[in-house]
Order: structure tokens, then C-alpha cells, then sequence
């Protein structure tokens, strides 16, 4: 036991608890950006966007790899505003608000697509079209990648933020000192349990996120049978 331990008794859980918690943190954030790239990957092959893959930072920071995150999120939103844009322009507007209605059938919704779908890509697939019903006619955007960017944000602001990724993989007493040496041993506790709120904020809005994304790929896959 070191003289910290002492002094401290509580450390030792502690170590054991940040470790755990900055364990689960990197999965997750892990599972963020392979889901991102599936989703990249869908709507570069099916709705024609030219958007780049991401890539863990690993010597970089939480924070730094959270905005890599939030930055591809944006462009991705931004090229869903472009499909919504033109979809409304192209379809009447009692269609258009057929998209945007919960209770409307989703086939119904890709069939609505289907009609303007060439006009605005130049060529008409059912694939792109259900791709379009489940991110431009959903919550996708609006709910659950907004919810997702904000947890990131938090989350790179927050203490974590200056923790690099590399550190993760260090065993618990690099993880411990790499706080330590950001707060002072009396914050230790009250910051572990900020990690925990932030923790289960990012598990969440993270699952949300890689369960929409399996959708639309499954639903890609089995428009393309």
C-alpha cells in the first residue's frame, strides 16, 4: 500500500472504479465512431455523399476524439438537411408531411420517396429510398445524433476531456496519476462521480445512436434482396 493509500484509504476502490469507468467510457466511444463509419458508409453508397471515414485518435485526447466524432455528425446532418431540403421541394406538400407523420406506414413513406427519389439522386433505388424514409423521415437527426453530439460536448468539456486515449490502455495507477494530476485528491470523489453521470449519459445516447444505425443497415440489406 502506498503512503497516498494511507492517507487515503479509499484509493484503492477508487483506482478500481476509475478504471472501470474509463474502460467502459472507451467502448463506448469505440462503438461511436464504428458506428458513424457504417452510417458514412451507407450514405455514400446509397444517397451519393462523398463523406470521409473516421479514425480513433489514439495519442489523442477524449476531448479530441469526442469533436472528431461530433465534426463527422455535423457534416453527416448537413448532407440529411440537403435529401429533406430537396425532398420537399420536389414532393406536395401533403407528401411531404406523409414523411414527417409517425403513424404513416414506412412503406407507404418509401413508396412517397420512391416517386422523386431519381430526380434528386439521378437514378431510383429502393435502398436509397428506405435510406432516406429512416434518416431524413425519422428522429434520427433531430433526436437521437443531436442527443449523442451533446453528451460528447458535455463530455469534452468536462474533466475527461483532458485525459488522453492512450491512457486507458496504461493499467490503473497511469489512469489514477493522470487524474491525480488534474484535481486535487479532495475533488477525487465528487469527479469520479461526475465521470459516472457523464458515463451513463454517453452509454446511453450511444446505444440509441448504434441501434438506429443497425436499422437502417438492416433495412438497407433487406430492401437490396
Amino acid at each position: 500500500m502506498s503512503q497516498s493509500d494511507f492517507l487515503y484509504p479509499e484509493n484503492p476502490r477508487r483506482r478500481q472504479e476509475v478504471n472501470r469507468l474509463h474502460q467502459q467510457l472507451l467502448d463506448s466511444l469505440s462503438d461511436s465512431f464504428h458506428a458513424t463509419n457504417k452510417l458514412i458508409e451507407v450514405l455514400n453508397m446509397h444517397l451519393g455523399c462523398k463523406l470521409a471515414s473516421i479514425e480513433m485518435k489514439r495519442d489523442g485526447t477524449i476531448k479530441e476524439n469526442c469533436d472528431i466524432i461530433i465534426q463527422a455528425m455535423m457534416k453527416i446532418q448537413t448532407e440529411l438537411q440537403k435529401v429533406d431540403e430537396a425532398l420537399k421541394d420536389k414532393l406536395e406538400p401533403t407528401l411531404y408531411r406523409k414523411l414527417q407523420d409517425i403513424k404513416e406506414r414506412e412503406t407507404e413513406k418509401i413508396a412517397i420517396v420512391q416517386k422523386v427519389i431519381s430526380v434528386i439522386l439521378g437514378e431510383a433505388t429502393s435502398a436509397a429510398s428506405a435510406v432516406a424514409v429512416k434518416l431524413v423521415g425519422s428522429n434520427v437527426t433531430t433526436g437521437i445524433i443531436n442527443k449523442l453530439v451533446t453528451v460528447l460536448a458535455q463530455i469534452g468539456a468536462s474533466l475527461l476531456g483532458s485525459i488522453g486515449v492512450a491512457v486507458l490502455g496504461l493499467g490503473i495507477d497511469m489512469i489514477f496519476r493522470a487524474i491525480l494530476g488534474a484535481v486535487e485528491k479532495t475533488q477525487l470523489e465528487a469527479a469520479i462521480k461526475s465521470y459516472e453521470k457523464h458515463l451513463v449519459e454517453f452509454k446511453s445516447a450511444s446505444e440509441k445512436y448504434h441501434h438506429a444505425i443497425t436499422e437502417v443497415t438492416n433495412t438497407v440489406k433487406h430492401q437490396m434482396k
